[in-house]
């Protein structure tokens, strides 16, 4: 009698885990989508919001994410970098006691099209290193499944609203994050001195549309909306993209996505070939091919795909979320 092993894997999409195993089957749990409209923006503290502040972040890895040291109240631990997360979402398992506010349009809609509502909070206090910020609103989510997976204790998603008004400068190989908080006079002149040496980099323009990060690239001649997505371990392309895209992919596998409830969809796994992004082209990458049709922004709008951490830790990479641009480090 033979002995068969298992073999499994998981990865991270933006509060999406997959577990991947011999039998390629993967475990889906809900994606959060919210009303553009439901959170305003958060407040900064001690100076006001023209105040500038620079820091240095070290940081650890799960797997492919970033986890950053912060506090939420009295709370502190991990936090995942997650661009693609729209604001502070906090892992409900540590904050059972907070204080609810009123439901609005809110929902969590997972790819497998199951829905649940979300539930908010007000957060007295948020910190991470120099920055503090005041009065904050955060999603409530079930994170458990993530922390599972990865083995560690795991207090929230930091996403992209709160860096709105920050230059980021991640730095994979030293494992540190250089950040600073722009201030209003010095918002059109502000650059880090990593950004003196122009030859050294690429500049690329990002679009931030419902506090997500948002860059377009071109493959076989069609133009991409990409989700930029600190958060997710694979890159993603729509499987409703035109047969001229996956003529660039090379089928690998298969996948079965389940989801929090009953549903499942079979998804493909492969390899991406001949993207272009701005003005850098991007060499081979490992990609999951699935609907995004639940990441839509309106019925007419929707995402061609994500750029997860393959694209992203490539070099380094830089963010000013006030003059709009992406760097990436040739």
């Amino acid at each position: 009698m033979l002995l068969r092993r298992l073999i499994s894997f998981t990865i991270y999409l933006s509060g999406v885990v997959f577990s991947y195993t011999a039998k390629s089957t993967a475990i889906l749990p809900s994606i959060t989508k919210l009303s553009p409209y439901s959170f305003p923006l958060p407040v900064f503290d001690p100076e006001g919001p023209n105040d500038s502040v620079s820091c240095i972040i070290p940081f650890t890895k799960a797997g492919n994410l970033i986890l950053i040291q912060a506090k939420v109240d009295n709370e502190e631990g991990n936090f995942i970098l997650d661009t693609g997360a729209p604001y502070l979402i906090l892992n409900i398992t540590y904050f059972r006691n907070a204080r609810l506010l009123p439901m609005t349009d809110g929902e969590q809609g997972g790819i497998t099209g199951s829905v649940t509502k979300v539930e908010r909070t007000l957060v007295d206090s948020f910190r991470m290193s120099a920055l503090r910020f005041d009065k904050i609103e955060a999603d409530l989510v079930n994170l458990g499944h993530l922390e599972n997976s990865k083995g560690v204790r795991i207090l929230g998603l930091l996403g992209t609203q709160l860096f709105r008004q920050c230059e980021m400068i991640i730095d994979y190989e030293k494992n540190l994050i250089y950040l600073h908080r722009i201030g209003r006079k010095e918002s059109a002149t502000y650059k880090s001195r990593q950004l003196n040496d122009t030859s050294v980099y690429r500049t690329i323009p990002i679009t931030l549309k419902q506090d997500k990060i948002l860059v377009y690239g071109e493959m076989a001649g069609k133009k991409l909306t990409f989700l930029v997505d600190s958060g997710a371990e694979l890159s993603v392309l729509d499987s409703r993209l035109p047969n001229k895209i996956f003529e660039n992919v090379s089928v690998t596998g298969r996948v079965v996505l389940s989801g929090a409830g009953t549903s499942r969809v079979e998804a493909l796994q492969g390899d991406m070939r001949n993207l272009r992004i701005g003005n850098q082209f991007m060499e081979t990458l490992p990609v999951l091919i699935t609907n995004l049709e639940k990441m839509c922004f309106s019925y007419e709008e929707c995402l061609d795909g994500m750029l997860g951490f393959d694209v992203l830790s490539l070099r380094k990479i830089g963010f000013n979320f006030v003059k709009r641009e992406m760097y990436i480090w040739k």
